[in-house]
């Protein structure tokens, strides 16, 4: 399985930004896919996740901004983030494994991981 994100850059307070995250050979059942980021010195932290049924969750931090979504077609998947904040800015990593969360410490969850792309949200 591979995992490569794009769509990160810089963006003021407010305003948008789109990651994607283009997959390749993730043929198993169940499945789930999400996105984390992680600051420098910090752990990982979940941000939102969709699994094969369709069903999301996300973090508390990013309800009603960011929309997790999946294109099977394009194997892709998809994070656009509306009103970002300051906080935002991390280093955000497309995921992948069997099961779905969120909780701290989920990441051990996830097998496989992109490079990572940076968000930055200046105020």
């Amino acid at each position: 399985v591979q995992l490569a994100e794009s769509g990160g850059g810089s963006a003021q307070a407010g305003g948008s930004l789109r990651l994607s995250c283009a997959i390749s050979g993730l043929t198993y059942r169940p499945y789930c896919m999400g996105w984390f980021r992680q600051a420098p010195g910090k752990w990982r932290e979940g941000v939102e996740t969709v699994d094969s049924n369709g069903i999301t969750r996300f973090a508390a931090s990013v309800k009603g901004r960011f929309t997790i979504s999946q294109d099977t077609s394009k194997n892709t998947l998809y994070l656009p983030m509306n009103n970002l904040k300051p906080e935002d800015s991390d280093n955000y990593f497309c995921a992948a494994g069997a099961l779905c969360s969120v909780v701290a410490g989920s990441q051990r969850l996830y097998n496989y991981w992109g490079q990572g792309t940076q968000v930055t949200v200046s105020s």
